[in-house]
């Protein structure tokens, strides 16, 4: 990977989690019906799906960071997704505010896992985002080791959503999403597999958030983003984990373009966040786990 750009000191916050919901091409992330019930679910229905360079021009207004993915599952949903390599050159052109993170089918096998290992070396991606539910595999089965192999040989982040998930509320059958391969009790077992991989748990993980919080405690490399939810609806126990023993593994996320930075930042002031944490969450521990600032 290419030396970081980013002058982390003069960033606000840096968002761990934004999605790239539409190509160059006007091709989206997922379905037309997906989308719908995903803005139904977050009642975001005058939302539109930016490109990554507004995107970029986005985040640069508010002296912000962003780590940029989208979502590929393909084999589960027979939806083609965006290139990695189209979100990887976008946000390479922006390289002082965006942070690219690829996304790789697990069902895709040795393929994914060469897919990976270039993506990292040749197209200088940072990360990788897993949702289980819509790729339709649980985090721990063997078929998926061989890619978190590599990741953790490659020394790069692995995004794991939790909990509900918006896409496919309300749609018949949830679009044949399964919201049990969600549960971050599966992620453990990565983590106990791979020791050295670095794993972000996606969400408060309604309703598995005491699960959530129970394996980010005893995992010393699993840390959990606080995307997806405004903060005036956090469960108390993840605040107070928040305010104590995960203060250094706790990260912002807004999961825009569906919530704004701009409006889960004003929710997050007005939560019980001890002054000398509130940087730690929202720039400090991800600067540190992107490897933007040594330590």
């Amino acid at each position: 990977m290419s030396d970081p750009v980013i002058d982390v000191d003069a960033l606000t916050a840096i968002d761990m989690h934004t999605h790239a919901e539409i190509s160059r091409t006007g091709h989206g992330a997922l379905s037309p019906e997906l989308f719908g019930a995903s803005a139904e679910y977050f009642k975001a229905h005058a939302h539109r799906q930016p490109t990554i360079d507004e995107m970029a021009a986005y985040y640069r207004e508010r002296r912000m960071a962003a780590v940029v993915f989208t979502v590929d599952a393909e084999h589960a949903t027979g939806h083609p997704r965006i290139a990695n390599e189209e979100v990887a050159e976008s946000c390479a052109a922006h390289a002082d505010v965006l942070i690219p993170f690829a996304s790789v089918d697990p069902h895709k096998g040795r393929a994914g896992v060469r897919e990976a290992r270039r993506l990292v070396t040749e197209h200088g991606v940072r990360g990788f985002k897993f949702h289980p539910s819509i790729q339709a595999f649980s985090p721990d089965d063997r078929m998926a080791y061989p890619l978190y192999e590599a990741i953790e040989e490659l020394g790069v982040p692995a995004l794991f959503h939790t909990g509900q998930t918006g896409i496919g509320a309300g749609v018949p059958g949830g679009g044949g999403i399964r919201l049990r391969y969600s549960n971050p009790m599966l992620v453990d077992d990565v983590a106990v597999d791979f020791p050295e991989l670095r794993i972000i748990l996606a969400h408060p993980s309604f309703p598995w958030q005491d699960e959530a919080l129970a394996v980010a405690t005893h995992k010393p490399y699993v840390h959990i983003d606080l995307s997806g939810w405004s903060p005036k609806y956090f469960p108390p126990q993840l605040v107070r984990y928040a305010n104590t023993l995960l203060k250094d593994k706790v990260l912002f996320g807004s999961d825009y373009p569906v919530i704004t930075p701009d409006r889960w930042l004003a929710d997050f002031e007005r939560l019980d966040i001890k002054p000398e944490v509130r940087p730690k969450i929202l720039k400090d521990n991800a600067a540190r786990l992107l490897g933007l600032v040594k330590g």
